[in-house]
């Protein structure tokens, strides 16, 4: 006797809708153009719904001028019988993009094979390691036929702008965490002592600006700014910490870095030249930062222009920065059947390991955006501290005595709500009910308060 119900899952209702909107883009009468993408050589290949080869040509030309090959195939599938032709390729680098443009301008289907499924199939094709053009256009034409396939994202070109924007931005933080990494280890190389002077010094304006006044000044001979004195030292980091758009510096950074430069500990053979090069590193950091602050104000203008900041910051402690960066990576929510698939593109739901009465431990998947997760986990942290929901949820997580989570886990189940949630505020165009979102801990909430 079954204990489920005899109907169909919502999982069910999710996969046959899906399974549909492919159909419909790779119907029956359509043949297989089964493309491997490449820099210089295009191998094509006209398929049916068996994956028996009807035509195979290798075309050496660029991405863009794929337009014959396309009109070649559609040729081809003709003279077979069919009605139409589907064209799928793996979505490597660009090419994938110019390819389907392509197909669009020609009113021909479009779909994409994930290079993971290909990977898989491959071997399973003959049980080897065998990997030629030849056989991976064929593998594509195979997988779409068995409806193994997606449809690309549609982009408008405000979603387009965001989405380089957030890459731009994601490349401007990396550029902004080397050169913080690269000081510091440069200065507990040559000049321990500075990197006590304050708490958290690379997030200290006065910090950075009286280290730009040391390397810019002394070359690596730190008797030369003691010999300013404490009120002359002073002053500089005054005009240095004006510059750099703060009305005043904080004198206890400021007296305890002025010490600091009695302190002999380091590498002294090669303190000149380190702050020699500490000062470009300085430098890059400064216009990384100054280029990272101009690309989040476009970013926020760009949701503006989408009308989704209100409805994206109406969640506690989620910045319409931070919003920016989870939208870049996701594009329009609305094309996501259901939260939970965002958090699968995300790779945060967790892979569930069950066979008969056997239960494994749960992991995250891991499979998906990489960004994606990055930006939401980037969320949790404004969270945490302003919204109560998610903090009593995380004390829940990390505090209950079945099943306790670590705080990284507990932190990662919060990001994945931030994405659900986000998810819901956007689609249903309703402001983040702090009372919606407690489900399942509003006691908790309510005891927090």
């Amino acid at each position: 006797m079954s204990n489920g119900s005899s109907g169909v899952s919502r999982g069910d209702r999710n996969r046959n809708a899906r399974l549909t909107r492919l159909r419909a883009a790779v119907p029956v009468g359509h043949a297989i153009v089964g493309i491997d993408l490449a820099d210089r050589k295009q191998m094509v290949v006209v398929t049916d719904h068996d994956s028996k080869v009807l035509a195979r040509r290798t075309f050496r030309v660029k991405a863009w001028d794929l337009g014959a090959a396309l009109d070649w195939a559609a040729e081809r599938a003709a003279k077979a019988g069919f009605e139409g032709a589907t064209v799928a390729c793996e979505p490597t680098g660009h090419r994938w993009q110019v390819l389907g443009q392509l197909a669009a301008d020609r009113g021909m289907p479009f779909v994409c094979v994930q290079p993971a499924a290909s990977a898989y199939a491959r071997r399973s094709e003959d049980l080897t390691l065998d990997k030629t053009d030849d056989k991976d256009a064929v593998l594509i034409a195979r997988l779409t036929a068995q409806l193994i396939c997606y449809l690309p994202e549609p982009l408008d070109e405000t979603w387009a702008r965001l989405r380089h924007l957030g890459a731009r931005r994601e490349q401007l933080i990396e550029e902004h965490v080397a050169c913080v990494q690269q000081v510091r280890d440069l200065l507990e190389c040559v000049w321990p002592a500075v990197l006590d002077a304050a708490k958290q010094p690379f997030k200290s304006t006065t910090w950075v600006a009286a280290l730009t006044v040391v390397v810019g000044r002394d070359g690596g001979d730190l008797s030369r700014t003691r010999r300013l004195g404490p009120a002359r030292f002073e002053a500089a980091v005054r005009r240095e910490v004006a510059r750099r758009g703060k009305a005043r510096p904080c004198l206890r950074i400021v007296h305890r870095l002025f010490i600091a430069l009695t302190d002999p500990a380091g590498v002294s053979t090669q303190r000149v030249a380190i702050f020699e090069r500490i000062a470009w590193v300085l430098q890059d950091w400064d216009h990384a930062r100054s280029r990272l602050v101009d690309v989040e104000a476009r970013m926020v203008t760009v949701l503006d222009l989408l009308g989704l900041t209100v409805l994206a910051t109406s969640i506690d402690g989620l910045s319409p920065v931070g919003a920016a960066a989870i939208l870049a990576e996701t594009g329009d929510l609305t094309r996501f059947t259901s939260a939970r698939a965002v958090v699968k593109h995300a790779g945060l739901a967790p892979r569930e390991r069950k066979s008969g009465a056997f239960t494994g431990r749960a992991r995250l998947s891991g499979a998906g955006r990489p960004r994606l997760r990055v930006a939401a986990w980037r969320a949790v942290w404004g969270c945490l501290q302003t919204n109560r929901v998610y903090a009593a949820r995380y004390r829940h997580l990390t505090t209950r005595e079945s099943n306790r989570l670590t705080p990284t886990q507990a932190q990662t189940a919060v990001a994945g709500a931030i994405l659900r949630q986000l998810h819901y505020v956007i689609t249903h165009q309703q402001a983040w009910d702090p009372a919606v979102a407690a489900h399942g801990t509003r006691q908790l909430e309510v005891a927090a308060a």
